[in-house]
C-alpha cells in the first residue's frame, strides 16, 4: 500500500473528553484543504491522502469523535452533529485556517454541508462525493430497506440477526446489541453493521471482497456511531440540508455522484444540485465508493480544477 508521509500529526484536544487524532499533508504554504471522512465513525484512511497532489494542497485530515484513532475509542457520549461542526471551528482556529475548501464524501458530504450551512465565512469552495441528506428518506433507504430493491441478499442477511418482533426498530436492535455487556455479541452485530454497508459500496463486490475490506478499516467505531447517528436522524431536523442550501448558493461546489449508488440515492445529489445555483454535478458510472475508478479519477478532476 502507498503511504504518504504527513508533516504533522498528533491529538487535538476538543470538549468532553474527546480527543481527535488529526494529520497534516502535503504543502504546508499550498491550498488549504479539510478531509472530512464518512461513516459517521470509520475515520480517515491512508489511500484518502492520494487524492492531493502533496505540491498544491495543505490537507488537514482528522478523526471525528470516537472515530478511528480518536479518543476515547467509539464513544457515543457527546458525540452529535453540533458537536462534530464546533469541533471543526476549533480545529480550524487551531491551525489558524480562515478559509479552506472542504472536501467530504457520503457522511463526510452530510457533515461538510452542515458545517457550511454554518459557517459560510470558512469555507471558500466545496467538492462534495456520495450525497447523503441524513434526511428520514434518506436514512430509511440506507438502513430501512429501500436497499432492498437493488441486494436483497444483502438486507435478508442484515435484518436475519434481528429477531420478528424487533423488526420494526431494526437500527435501534442493532445499536442496543452492540452495547452489550457480552464481548462476542457487540463483535458479531458490530462486524454484521459493517458487512452490510460495505456489501453495498461498490458496482461489484463479493463476499470476499467484503471481508478483506472489513481489515481496511475501524469498523469497530464506524458501527456503533453509525447506528447511533441514523437511530437519531443524524441529530438534525428532517431535510435541514436543502432547506438550507441557499447559504451556500455563493460557493463554487463540484457534486461527484456514482450513477449506480445503493447507499446514497443519486435523485438527493440532483435535489442539492438544483438548489446550488453555483454548483456542478457529475453522475458517474460507478456505485458509493471513492475507490470506485469512476469516482476517484472525477475527484481528482474536480480537485484540479477548484483549486487552480
Amino acid at each position: 500500500m502507498t503511504t504518504y508521509p504527513p508533516y504533522e500529526q498528533g491529538y487535538f484536544p476538543v470538549s468532553d473528553g474527546h480527543q481527535l487524532y488529526y494529520e497534516r499533508y502535503g504543502n504546508p504554504s499550498g491550498l488549504p484543504v479539510l478531509f472530512v471522512h464518512g461513516g459517521p465513525g470509520a475515520g480517515f484512511a491512508e489511500a484518502d491522502k492520494g487524492f492531493f497532489d502533496p505540491a498544491i494542497f495543505n490537507v488537514l485530515l482528522f478523526d471525528q469523535r470516537g472515530a478511528g484513532r480518536s479518543q476515547p475509542f467509539a464513544s457515543l457520549a457527546d458525540n452529535t452533529t453540533p458537536k462534530l461542526v464546533a469541533d471543526i471551528t476549533k480545529l480550524l482556529d487551531h491551525f489558524h485556517l480562515s478559509q479552506l475548501l472542504l472536501f467530504g464524501g457520503s457522511w463526510g458530504s452530510t457533515l461538510a454541508l452542515a458545517y457550511a450551512i454554518q459557517h459560510p465565512e470558512r469555507v471558500s469552495a466545496m467538492l462534495l462525493r456520495g450525497i447523503f441528506l441524513a434526511s428520514s428518506e434518506a436514512i430509511d433507504h440506507f438502513i430501512g430497506g429501500g436497499v432492498a430493491q437493488f441486494f436483497p441478499e444483502v438486507w435478508e442477511r442484515f435484518i436475519s440477526h434481528v429477531p420478528e418482533p424487533e423488526r420494526d426498530d431494526v437500527v435501534g436492535y442493532y445499536l442496543r446489541q452492540m452495547q452489550s455487556d457480552n464481548e462476542s455479541t457487540r463483535e458479531r452485530y458490530t462486524y454484521e453493521w459493517a458487512f452490510y454497508e460495505i456489501s453495498l459500496v461498490k458496482l461489484e463486490v463479493t463476499p470476499t471482497d467484503v471481508e478483506q475490506l472489513l481489515t481496511q478499516f475501524s469498523y469497530r467505531s464506524m458501527s456503533p456511531l453509525e447506528a447511533h447517528y441514523t437511530y437519531h436522524q443524524c441529530f438534525m431536523a428532517d431535510n435541514f440540508i436543502l432547506q438550507h442550501a441557499a447559504e451556500l448558493a455563493h460557493l463554487p461546489i463540484s457534486i461527484v455522484h456514482g450513477r449506480y449508488d445503493a447507499i446514497c440515492l443519486p435523485k438527493h445529489a440532483y435535489q442539492l444540485h438544483q438548489r446550488l445555483p453555483n454548483s456542478q454535478l457529475h453522475f458517474v458510472c460507478a456505485g458509493h465508493s471513492s475507490t470506485e475508478p469512476a469516482i476517484k479519477a472525477k475527484l481528482i478532476v474536480e480537485l484540479a480544477r477548484l483549486g487552480g
